[in-house]
């Protein structure tokens, strides 16, 4: 998130070391309480409220896109989406080749791009802003708002990014069995890659099971490893940043934060398209694979 260090009131008084602010900014919204039977303790909070919520405003702004559309002089808003869906289409029609597939699996391709897109461009806001407005509503409600936990980019949680990972496996598997038949595809689990030897066919299905899994886990880990070692780096920026409020004559700390926190955001904004853009493509190269047989 990017830098913008804001005291909260009495935080003179309470002011954490830089391992404590780390960690406040590491740590989940979660609900302690079982509410309506469910054990909420074991859901981050923040991550599904930010993820629906941005989710949503992706449905909304290509809605608002193909609805303002129009044959004539596209307008900026128009003409950027027309790029990004002509780039997508052409993205899919090289890796997917059966027509009926890209129906529904290009447009999936396009909401991934921009759903993760908006996810990622989070960590671009200040990075104490909603924190400090939600440790502000916590502490009017009566708790300790230095117990107000919110991570804003959903990208950071690993649990976000492996869920996307595991429904993009869980097509792969629809698709495969759509493609190739129960049939055709157990025999490629058990035959491929090393051929149909019956003494193979406990390898090369370990090897099959080895390759999903391998996949799903790094599809997963490396958009969470980019976005939440870029959310650090903005913590640590921040920090350097706040050093000046208790050290003599270090103001030139401050603007050195400004500097760095300034330079970090612009360079940041290639890394949140860059990973949404492979998270897109590895998306369209999974399910491509389905289509094939070895």
């Amino acid at each position: 998130m990017a830098t913008g260090h804001e005291a909260l009131p009495d935080a003179a008084a309470h002011a954490p070391n830089a391992s404590e602010y780390i960690i406040h900014h590491l740590t989940h919204l979660t609900q302690t309480k079982q509410v309506a039977l469910v054990d909420w303790s074991v859901f981050h909070l923040d991550t599904l409220l930010y993820s629906i919520s941005i989710g949503l405003l992706a449905v909304f702004l290509m809605a608002r896109a193909a609805r303002k559309a129009t044959s004539g002089v596209p307008g900026r808003f128009q003409a950027a989406v027309e790029y990004l869906v002509e780039m997508v289409e052409s993205q899919a029609k090289g890796i997917i080749h059966s027509a009926e597939s890209r129906k529904f699996v290009a447009p999936l391709a396009l909401t991934v791009f921009v759903w993760i897109f908006l996810m990622n461009a989070m960590d671009l806001l200040p990075l104490d802003l909603i924190p400090n407005i939600w440790a502000w509503i916590y502490g009017k409600a009566g708790h300790d708002p230095s117990h107000a936990y919110m991570r804003v980019v959903p990208t950071a949680d690993l649990n976000a990014t492996l869920g996307m990972s595991l429904a993009v496996l869980l097509l792969c598997l629809y698709y495969n069995l759509k493609i190739k038949g129960v049939g055709g595809w157990m025999h490629e689990l058990f035959t491929a890659p090393f051929g149909s030897h019956p003494l193979l066919y406990p390898i090369n299905f370990a090897m099959q099971m080895i390759e999903f899994v391998a996949k799903t886990v790094s599809h997963g880990m490396r958009l969470f490893g980019n976005m939440y070692a870029g959310e650090l780096i903005f913590m640590l920026i921040a920090l350097m940043g706040a050093a000046w409020a208790g050290t003599a004559g270090s103001g030139l700390l401050w603007i050195g934060g400004v500097i760095a926190g300034t330079l970090w955001a612009i360079f940041h904004i290639l890394i949140i398209t860059l990973q949404a853009f492979i998270f897109m493509m590895l998306t369209l190269v999974y399910i491509g694979q389905a289509h094939e047989s070895h």
